[in-house]
């Protein structure tokens, strides 16, 4: 409706001009409301002309010949004819606005000479008529230049949007390579070796139970370990071999963590404040990634050492902290290593913010904050 208003009103303002001009032309005849009905037409033609090129390119030719006919406004009759004829042929059409054309003129050219006078001059009607064949040629060749360059931008747009979809696809059938590779590659690799170490560390806690030996906790930690990572393992090679991104873990299976920790021989408390909900899918698995890799470096560098797991639920944001009383030091500063580089880039990836220092009073701090409202 908005892109037919333009032209709506064009046709208005082109039947006031149409009523004034044959009110005050010398030659023109009186206006009757049969001739404001014409004008009325014309403007409707012209409101949907840019819809129906057309039939609004007949109508308004046929309306400004009789309008010419009956008052003989002047030249002025042929500027709604000149209008349509171009919207015409900018919309593609030929054949429609060259017959508008020839068929004005005719008529325009045909009246002028029935009612010409015996002492008016050939050469005034002459140069009317060329003023006006000049006026359509032009509006029929600009508005097929129009249409051509419209159709023209239109292919580019197009073949941009096709290039950019098949690079998109493109992109996606390597990401999609790449990780079947990774897949495979973990599969012969990690799977052969963690599914060893299970096999054997519950063969060892088979023969001790078998001798009457209860086996020791590091070796039933080791059992549970790679249990839970073969698990992990396996749902991370189905997220890597689907379409989709899955959520393998998240902090719901926080307590298993802990679990497996203590296990270990890693003191753990966890403590949760604010009202848990629903989380998105990545920030769960990255909450749950940050505090794996923070229980990791306590048992691997903390020595003797308690972790203290806290989760908060804000409205907000969610911030997870893994806080050890070990050995680390303000005075020897830690060399971030794989883990911790891999752990900021995951909350960064999220719009979220990481840190990871040592305490004044000995021991580290690990505290991830992720946005649950849009990015930080």
């Amino acid at each position: 409706m908005r892109r037919n208003l333009p032209y709506a009103l064009s046709g208005l303002v082109l039947g006031v001009f149409l009523l004034g001009n044959a009110a005050v032309a010398p030659d023109a005849g009186a206006v009757r409301p049969i001739d404001v009905a014409l004008v009325l037409v014309m403007a409707a033609a012209l409101a949907g002309c840019r819809r129906y090129p057309v039939v609004a390119s007949m109508v308004v030719t046929a309306a400004m010949l009789t309008l010419h006919v009956r008052v003989h406004p002047g030249v002025s009759a042929a500027f709604p004819v000149l209008g349509v004829v171009y919207v015409a042929a900018w919309r593609g059409h030929r054949s429609a606005p060259a017959l508008a054309s020839v068929v004005f003129l005719g008529g325009f050219l045909a009246r002028d000479i029935s009612v010409a006078p015996a002492d008016r001059p050939g050469q005034q009607i002459a140069e009317r008529t060329a003023l006006l064949l000049g006026w359509f040629v032009a509006a029929n060749v600009a508005g097929l230049v129009s249409g051509q360059r419209r159709a023209y931008l239109e292919q580019v747009e197009q073949r941009a949007i096709e290039a950019e979809r098949t690079r998109e696809e493109m992109a996606l059938r390597r990401a999609g390579e790449e990780r079947l590779r990774i897949a495979r590659d973990l599969h012969d690799s990690l799977t052969h070796s963690i599914s060893v170490i299970k096999v054997q560390a519950g063969i060892a806690v088979h023969l001790a139970r078998k001798h009457g030996e209860e086996p020791s906790a590091a070796l039933l930690a080791i059992q549970e370990a790679s249990s839970a990572a073969m698990r992990e393992l396996r749902a991370t090679l189905d997220v890597l071999r689907s379409d989709a991104d899955g959520d393998c873990v998240g902090l719901a299976r926080l307590g298993e963590l802990a679990e497996r920790t203590r296990a270990s021989g890693v003191p753990v408390h966890l403590a949760v404040t604010g009202q848990p909900r629903d989380l998105p899918a990545e920030v769960d698995q990255a909450g749950y990634r940050v505090v794996q890799e923070a229980l990791t470096n306590v048992a691997r560098h903390a020595g003797s050492a308690t972790a203290q797991i806290h989760i908060e639920y804000a409205p907000a944001q969610l911030t997870v902290s893994v806080a050890d009383d070990g050995k680390a030091s303000p005075d020897r500063p830690v060399t971030p290593g794989v883990g911790l580089r891999g752990m900021r880039e995951r909350v960064i990836g999220l719009g979220g913010t990481l840190y990871a220092a040592a305490r004044d009073g000995g021991g580290f701090t690990v505290r991830a904050t992720f946005p649950l409202d849009g990015p930080a």
